[in-house]
């Protein structure tokens, strides 16, 4: 007889305790299982939306001066004069070595014009870019513009000039309709007059110059660090930023989760662990008598212990395959629940083997002393229980 024939008898044998003990390897397995596809769910999420956020790295003038504002207050009163971009030059983003993960360019040009006897920030773009770049602007009364003589306001400029949908403003003795009004944003355009980008630079006397460059580039997985240096070093005399902040809390929300799911991981194995721990220590006392007869017609100390751990691969093979699959159905269930919108990432393979292998090597750990036990019992004091 086959020592594995003697091990799926066994299994056989005693069905009500072997249940209970894989379905301590279930639950163990498919509560790690869970929590990794919840936060690989989670980051995946986020990491679309911060695609869809907007710009990533700013590229503005370099300037020697300090800044005199925060948090859009402005102190001391002092203009320092800045030299802006030649448009032109712009077309040396798309040279940098990691130019495959740029995204969307949105050049600016910025400036002060009068309007109703009120001084307003005028902001060229190219609205095809720029409606790319900013798709929060979707909240808005009225129809984007689709004309160089249309124009858009953002809601407090609006709400200050005293300007609506369909009124007519003069920019530098050129008339423009205004089109769209934009709902509050909580950023800078709410404050701006948008109009098209070269329409922008003959109002303020600046063609072919450029205030600032907006960029937005794939931040899933790709170098924004060295894409920022990359840009730097084609433009001397700028500065370029890449906007960590709003990715860094983010992501440590993200690396929070993964701590929290880390430590209920390891609790919950730990009681899988004990779970079979106990369940073999039951077996090999319950069988006694029948590993006792095994060593006495000639069954080896290894032979034993390769019954007891057979028994133990078998279960921790069935406990990973069942407990895979049951977590990946409970993350699926789950993440709609914890994040709005949220999708499933997906089954991945390459966690099925882990978890198989990790409820293999959970249950061969917990059963090598009952194993062990066995293999060192005494024949004679075996059949003496008898």
């Amino acid at each position: 007889m086959k020592l594995y024939n003697i091990s799926m008898g066994n299994i056989m044998r005693r069905k009500a305790k072997m249940i209970f003990l894989i379905l301590g390897l279930i639950i163990g397995i498919s509560t790690v299982v869970t929590l990794i596809c919840i936060t690989e769910s989670m980051t995946k999420d986020i990491e679309e939306r911060l695609n869809q956020f907007g710009a990533n790295i700013i590229m503005v003038p370099r300037s020697e001066n300090l800044s005199l504002s925060y948090g859009g207050i402005d102190v001391g009163g002092v203009n320092y004069q800045v030299k802006e971009f030649d448009q032109k030059s712009l077309v040396n983003i798309r040279k940098i070595k990691n130019s495959k993960n740029l995204g969307i360019i949105a050049p600016k040009v910025l400036g002060s014009v009068i309007v109703n006897n009120r001084t307003a920030l005028l902001m060229g773009v190219i609205f095809k870019e720029e409606l790319a770049l900013k798709n929060w602007w979707l909240k808005k009364q009225g129809v984007f513009p689709q004309k160089k003589d249309e124009i858009m306001l953002g809601s407090q400029a609006a709400a200050l000039l005293g300007i609506k949908v369909g009124d007519i403003i003069e920019l530098s003795r050129k008339k423009f309709k205004v089109v769209t009004v934009l709902n509050p944003t909580g950023a800078s355009e709410d404050n701006a007059i948008i109009a098209d980008l070269q329409e922008s630079q003959k109002i303020l006397n600046k063609e072919g110059k450029i205030s600032m460059v907006e960029i937005a580039a794939f931040c899933q997985g790709c170098p924004i660090s060295e894409m920022t240096l990359q840009i730097a070093e084609k433009f001397p005399n700028a500065k370029v930023t890449a906007m960590k902040q709003a990715v860094m809390s983010k992501m440590q929300s993200i690396e929070l989760f993964k701590s929290f799911s880390l430590g209920v991981s390891i609790l919950v194995i730990f009681i899988g662990s004990l779970l079979v721990l106990v369940t073999m220590m039951g077996s090999v006392n319950e069988r006694t008598r029948e590993i006792g007869i095994f060593r006495a017609i000639g069954f080896r100390r290894g032979h034993v212990m390769q019954i007891i751990l057979l028994e133990a691969l078998l279960l921790g093979i069935i406990g990973g395959i069942i407990g895979f699959f049951m977590g990946n159905l409970a993350a699926w269930g789950i993440i709609p629940m914890v994040m709005k919108d949220g999708t499933f990432a997906g089954i991945n393979s390459s966690l099925g083997i882990i978890s198989i292998l990790m409820a293999v090597a959970l249950s061969l750990l917990a059963s090598l002393y009952p194993a062990f036990k066995a293999s060192n019992m005494d024949p004679s004091e075996a059949l003496r229980a008898l």
